[in-house]
C-alpha cells in the first residue's frame, strides 16, 4: 500500500511513539477492506509498539479505531485515509502513542475540562484542504478527553449515508447525531461553540492588554507579513485575526509563490503562523473587526472593536481583512448554501459524483473548477455573465475537449431552484434574448471573483465603490496613522506575493510614522 520512500518517512514518525496502543480494524469481503488492510499491515510493520486486530464490529466497512493498551480514546477512521487525510492518520498514531501535541497548554485544559459526552462525525472527502484541519483537531480532543468521541468518514465511500443525510459539503459535523457546522474549525474555534463562556473571557483578556506600536487587524500574507516586519523593528505588534491564514486557507495549489515550486494553501498557512509565533508578536485569533474608532488628534491612539465587546487601541493600525468568495446574490442561493450550492470544486466535487452540476464564472477559477469537476460529475453547464470567457487560452482549449461540458456565455443566473432540502436546478436569462432557462442539476460551483473585507469600515475610512480601501505606495489610508495591505486594498493583482509585498511596505510605513510622531 505504501512505497518505500513513504514507508522511511512514516518509520522515522513512529519512533516518536512511547505509548503502545492497538488498531482494531472492522472489514468486510470488499476490495476497499483489502486496501485498507494493506494499509495497517503497513504501518503495523513499522514500529514494535502497535498492533493489529481484525475483529473490529463497527457497522461501518471499511474502518478502524485507535486505542491505547487499557486505554479510553474513541478515535475511528471510516476509510481510507490517504490524500490530503493521510496527515491526519500520522498525527492520530502519534497522540494516541502518546507524543504531545503543539496546542498551548491552556486550550489543552480547556478541552480536559468540558463537561459533557460530546460524539463527533466528520464527513470528509480525500481532496478537501479544509479537512484535515477539522479531522486533526477532534481526533485530538478525542485523546485528550475520553469523553469526546470522534468518526471521520470519507463521504465518497460511504455515499448511502451521505445521501440519508444529505451531506452536500465537506467538512460537515454532527455532534450527537445533529448537525454541529460545515467548513474548516481548528480547536480554538470548535472549543468556542462548546464552551459558550470562551467569548467572554476571550474579550475581558483582550480590554486589559495595554496599547500597542502596531495593531495588525487580520492574519492573511500580508497580515503576516506585516507582523513579522513589525516585530523586527522591536516595537510591541499585535495580530487580531477572524483565522490565521485568511483564504489562502481555501487554496488548493499554490504554485506561483516565488522560491517555492509547489504549495498547498493549508501548509503555506501554517508556515506563516509559525514565522510570525518565532517572534514576539501577540496573535488574537477568532477575533473579528466590527468597528475602527480613529484617534481624534494626531499622537492620541486608535480604537478597534470587536464582535465579541472586546475593544483594542494602537499607536498606528494596518488592515489586512483579505477577501472572500463573490456570491451570486440570486433567491435560492443561501437557502441552498451547503445543501448544493458550493463555493470549493476541490472540497466538495466528490460528494457530486455521477451527477449533473453548474460553474458560475468564466475565469480562471470557474474554468480550471469545470475542468476538474468533469471528471467525477456525469455533466457540468459553465455559465459566463459576459460574451466570452476570460481563462487563459490554454484552459479554455482544455475545456473544448471535454464531452461532458456546455458553455453558455451571456448568461445571467437568476435563482437556484430547491426542493426544500437540496438543490434541483437553477434559472439563467440569456443576455442576448432576454429568454430564461431551466438547468435541472444537484449542484452549483459559484465562482465569479472575491468581494472586500471592509463593510465594517464604512463611513470610517475612505473606499472605492468596490469597497477597496484606498491606499498609496506606502500603504497610507485616508487616515493618518492607518495603513492597509493586501486583497481588501486597491492595490491591483490579488495575488499572495503581492500581498506579502504590501503587508511589509504597510509595517515599514507604520514604523517611520511612529518615529515622525512620537
Amino acid at each position: 500500500m505504501l512505497d518505500a520512500n513513504l514507508k522511511t518517512q512514516l518509520k522515522a514518525y513512529l519512533e516518536k511513539v512511547t505509548q503502545p496502543f492497538e488498531i482494531t480494524a472492522s472489514l468486510d469481503d470488499s476490495a476497499k477492506s483489502q486496501e485498507l488492510l494493506g494499509l495497517l499491515n503497513d504501518i503495523v510493520s513499522l514500529s514494535d509498539k502497535i498492533t493489529l486486530r481484525t475483529d473490529g464490529a463497527d457497522a461501518r466497512r471499511p474502518s478502524f479505531a485507535l486505542n491505547r493498551i487499557g486505554g479510553d480514546i474513541h478515535l475511528r477512521f471510516a476509510g481510507i485515509p490517504m490524500g490530503h487525510e493521510f496527515t491526519s492518520l500520522v498525527l492520530a498514531l502519534l497522540q494516541v502513542g502518546g507524543h504531545p501535541s503543539k496546542l498551548e497548554a491552556d486550550v489543552i485544559e480547556r478541552i480536559r475540562a468540558l463537561d459533557g459526552d460530546y460524539s463527533f462525525e466528520t464527513y470528509f472527502s480525500l481532496s478537501c484542504q479544509n479537512c484535515p484541519d477539522v479531522v486533526q483537531a477532534l481526533n485530538l480532543m478525542a485523546v485528550l478527553n475520553p469523553r469526546i468521541k470522534h468518526v471521520a468518514i470519507d463521504g465518497a465511500l460511504f455515499q448511502t449515508e451521505v445521501e440519508q443525510r444529505q451531506v452536500m459539503s465537506v467538512p460537515s459535523i454532527y455532534l450527537n447525531g445533529e448537525p454541529f457546522g460545515q467548513g474548516r474549525m481548528g480547536v480554538e474555534e470548535i472549543l468556542a461553540k462548546l464552551d459558550t463562556g470562551a467569548a467572554t473571557r476571550d474579550a475581558e483578556k483582550m480590554n486589559a492588554k495595554a496599547p500597542y506600536d502596531v495593531l495588525v487587524v487580520g492574519g492573511g500574507p500580508a497580515g503576516a507579513a506585516a507582523a513579522i516586519y513589525a516585530a523586527r523593528k522591536g516595537i510591541r505588534t499585535g495580530v487580531a485575526a477572524e483565522r490565521f491564514g485568511g483564504q489562502v486557507l481555501d487554496t488548493m495549489a499554490i504554485e506561483n509563490f516565488i522560491s517555492v515550486k509547489e504549495t498547498e494553501g493549508p501548509k503555506l498557512a501554517r508556515a506563516l503562523e509559525e514565522h510570525v509565533r518565532a517572534y514576539d508578536v501577540d496573535i488574537m485569533n477568532l477575533q473579528r473587526a466590527s468597528a475602527l474608532v480613529p484617534a481624534a488628534k494626531e499622537g492620541e491612539l486608535h480604537e478597534v472593536k470587536f464582535e465579541n465587546g472586546a475593544s483594542l487601541k494602537a499607536k498606528t493600525v494596518i488592515l489586512s481583512t483579505g477577501a472572500r468568495w463573490r456570491e451570486m446574490n440570486v433567491p435560492g442561493e443561501q437557502e441552498y448554501r451547503g445543501r448544493g450550492v458550493a463555493y470549493c470544486p476541490h472540497c466538495d466535487g466528490p460528494l457530486f459524483k455521477g451527477k449533473r452540476v453548474a460553474v458560475i464564472g468564466g475565469g480562471n477559477s470557474g474554468v480550471e473548477a469545470a475542468i476538474d469537476l468533469a471528471g467525477i460529475v456525469s455533466h457540468v453547464t459553465l455559465l459566463e455573465f459576459a460574451g466570452e470567457l476570460r481563462a487563459d487560452a490554454v484552459l479554455q482549449r482544455k475545456l473544448a475537449s471535454l464531452p461532458n461540458v456546455t458553455t453558455h456565455v451571456m448568461a445571467q443566473t437568476t435563482e437556484v431552484k430547491g426542493d426544500g432540502q437540496k438543490v434541483t436546478g437553477l434559472v439563467y436569462k440569456d443576455r442576448n434574448s432576454g429568454e430564461e432557462h431551466l438547468v435541472e442539476l444537484e449542484g452549483i460551483f459559484v465562482q465569479i471573483g472575491l468581494l472586500p473585507n471592509s463593510e465594517w469600515l464604512k463611513g470610517t475610512i475612505e473606499l472605492t465603490r468596490f469597497g477597496e480601501i484606498i491606499v498609496d505606495a506606502r500603504g497610507q489610508t485616508s487616515i493618518p496613522g492607518v495603513f492597509a495591505a493586501g486583497d481588501v486594498t486597491t492595490v491591483p493583482y490579488k495575488q499572495i506575493v503581492i500581498a506579502m509585498g504590501q503587508g511589509s511596505t504597510a509595517a515599514l510605513s507604520a514604523f517611520d510614522h511612529l518615529i515622525r510622531t512620537t
